[in-house]
C-alpha cells in the first residue's frame, strides 16, 4: 500500500513513548508514575502521548492547565489527571466535575476549590454525566478516601505545591503553617481531599537539588503535624528520576524522558535506554542548479562557493523550525547529511547539496532517532542555542502529526 505523505510532517512513534515509560518506571522504582503530557504532549499530541504512557504503565497524567485536562477527559481518558497552573480567575467547577486533581499554589485557591466542590455537589445531575467523576486515587490509603466522592465529583482532590527554592510557583515556607491548617480544616469538613504534596527541582546541581529535597521534607513534616496524610508525594522530574534517588518519594513526574529525549548534556537518549518518539521530515519541493556566487535566501547569508544544486524544503519558522539555526542545523537527504544554507524563512529553507543527486519529492529528515539515521534533535537545539525541549514543543500545527506504532 502506498504510504500517504504530506510535505511537512512529524511522525510520532507511539510504541517508543510506551517503551520509555516502562524504562523510566524501571529506573525510578516508585509506586506511582506521573506522565506529563502538557503543551500538547511536548508537541507529540497530548492524546497520543497519554494513551501511550498509560499503556507503558503510567498511573497518572500531569498537565499545566485545566483546559488541557478537560480536553483529555473529553477524548475519553479516565486515568487520574493533575493540573497545576491556574489563571487567577479560574473557575474550578468544570475541573472538579470532571474529577481533575488540582494543584494549589496559593492559599486562596483552597477556598475557591472547596466552593467549586460544593457547587458541583449541589448539581449532581449535571455533574454525574461528567467523565472522570467516578475516579478515585490509586494506591496508598485511597480506599478510605473514596467514600468522600460522589457521582457528582465528590470532594475535590488537591495537591499542595510547596516552594522549595525554585523561585516560581508554590506556597512559600512562611505560608506553610497557615496553608496546612486551612487544608486540614477543609478536609475534616469533607470539602477537599489533600491527595498530594509536590514541588519542583531547579536541576542546578546535586547540592542545590538536595537542599530542595531537604526543604520538601521539612514541608512534609509540617503537613503531617497538621494532620494531613497525602497519598502521593512527588518532586522528581526526568533528571532526578534517573539520577537523584532521594527525590523519588512516592512518584516521579516525568516529561521530556517519556518522549525519549535526555535532560542531560553528558548522556544521550541511547545512553539512557530511551527512544526518541518524534521524527520531523519534509519533502524537497524544488531543485535548482545555480552558478558560483549565487545568493541564497534573505540577506544572502549564504553564497554558493561554486556551481551547485539548491534544494528547497517547505518548513520554516511558522512551523516551529528555529530561525536561529540558520546556516548551522543538519538535515539528511538520502544517505547524505547537509546543513541548512542561509536563513530559515517563515515557510521554507534551502539546502546546498553540491553535486549530490537530489530530486523533487525526496525525503528530508530534520531530526529523529539517530538509530534510524536521522540527525538527533540535540543538534538542532545546539544550532539554535537552546534545548531539545524547545525544539519538539514548538513544532507547529501546519506540521501534520502521523502516529505509528
Amino acid at each position: 500500500m502506498t504510504e500517504e505523505r504530506t510535505m511537512r510532517e512529524a511522525v510520532i512513534d507511539r510504541a517508543a513513548i510506551a517503551h520509555n515509560v516502562r524504562r523510566l518506571r524501571e529506573v525510578a522504582g516508585t509506586r506511582e508514575f506521573i506522565a506529563v503530557v502538557k503543551a500538547d504532549g511536548y508537541g507529540h499530541g497530548a492524546l497520543t502521548a497519554a494513551l501511550a504512557a498509560i499503556e507503558g504503565g503510567a498511573t497518572r497524567l500531569g498537565v499545566a492547565e485545566i483546559p488541557e485536562a478537560l480536553a483529555l477527559r473529553a477524548a475519553g481518558i479516565e486515568a487520574p489527571i493533575i493540573a497545576w497552573l491556574h489563571d487567577p480567575v479560574d473557575d474550578f467547577a468544570s475541573a472538579v466535575a470532571a474529577g481533575i486533581e488540582l494543584g494549589v499554589s496559593r492559599i486562596p485557591q483552597l477556598a475557591a476549590i472547596a466552593a467549586s466542590g460544593s457547587a458541583v455537589a449541589a448539581a449532581p445531575a449535571a455533574a454525574a454525566s461528567s467523565p472522570g467523576s467516578q475516579f478515585a486515587s490509586s494506591g496508598g490509603d485511597s480506599g478510605t478516601r473514596t467514600a468522600t466522592r460522589t457521582a457528582g465529583g465528590g470532594a475535590p482532590r488537591v495537591h499542595l505545591k510547596l516552594e522549595t527554592g525554585l523561585g516560581r510557583n508554590g506556597l512559600a515556607p512562611a505560608e506553610w503553617p497557615e496553608a496546612f491548617a486551612e487544608a486540614a480544616r477543609l478536609e475534616a469538613e469533607g470539602r477537599i481531599v489533600v491527595e498530594g504534596v509536590f514541588s519542583h527541582l531547579s536541576g542546578t546541581s546535586d547540592a542545590d537539588d538536595l537542599a530542595q529535597v531537604a526543604a520538601f521534607e521539612q514541608g512534609l513534616a509540617l503537613a503531617s503535624a497538621a494532620g494531613l496524610r497525602p497519598v502521593i508525594r512527588h518532586l522528581a522530574a526526568t533528571a532526578a528520576a534517573i539520577r537523584l534517588p532521594a527525590a523519588r518519594f512516592d512518584a516521579v513526574r516525568v516529561g521530556i524522558g517519556i518522549y525519549g529525549l535526555s535532560p542531560f548534556d553528558d548522556a544521550s537518549s541511547a545512553d539512557l535506554g530511551l527512544r526518541p518518539a518524534m521524527t520531523v521530515r519534509g519533502r524537497v519541493a524544488a531543485v535548482r542548479r545555480v552558478p558560483e556566487g549565487q545568493g541564497v535566501s534573505y540577506g544572502y547569508a549564504h553564497r554558493t562557493a561554486r556551481e551547485t544544486t539548491l534544494a528547497l524544503v517547505p518548513l520554516g519558522y511558522a512551523d516551529g523550525i528555529p530561525r536561529q539555526a540558520s546556516g548551522r542545523a543538519p538535515v539528511r537527504i538520502g544517505a547524505e547529511r547537509f546543513r541548512v544554507s542561509g536563513r530559515i524563512a517563515m515557510d521554507q529553507f534551502v539546502v546546498d547539496v553540491g553535486d549530490h543527486p537530489v530530486a523533487v519529492g525526496d525525503t528530508v529528515l530534520l531530526f529523529g532517532d539517530p538509530a534510524d539515521g536521522a540527525p538527533p534533535v540535540e543538534e538542532w537545539a545546539a544550532a539554535a542555542d537552546t534545548i531539545n525541549y524547545e525544539i519538539v514543543t514548538r513544532i507547529g500545527p501546519r506540521v501534520t502529526r502521523r502516529v505509528e506504532g
